[in-house]
């Protein structure tokens, strides 16, 4: 499941989380974010407690995407700790976002 998050909730639901947070900045007029949907829908289930999958929409949320930096959509950026760990700015095949991710993903538990 991909969490939905805003200006309000950003600080908390991704800057403040345990996990690895991937977020999608993402506008509803994008076609190419339409396209990597589907992806992020995948990883999130796959990935299931050990990131967490969320999507900003830009235009109802310009002050975190203006925070991020976020020029083009869409835009991931993998938050760890609070910061910035990795980004990927454009919509990319399943095997492309997972090799840019996994070095900051935990362990899976056994």
């Amino acid at each position: 499941m991909i969490a939905t998050v805003s200006d309000d909730t950003f600080d908390e639901l991704v800057l403040r989380t345990e996990l690895p947070v991937l977020v999608d900045f993402t506008a509803d007029w994008c076609p190419p974010c339409k396209m990597i949907k589907p992806v992020l829908a995948e990883l999130a289930d796959e990935l299931a407690g050990r990131l967490v999958v969320a999507e900003l929409d830009v235009d109802a949320n310009p002050r975190t995407a203006q925070a991020a930096g976020v020029l083009g959509m869409p835009t991931l950026n993998l938050y760890v700790r609070g910061q910035v760990v990795t980004q990927v700015v454009g919509a990319r095949p399943k095997a492309a976002l997972m090799r840019a991710i996994a070095e900051h993903l935990p362990l899976p538990v056994a």
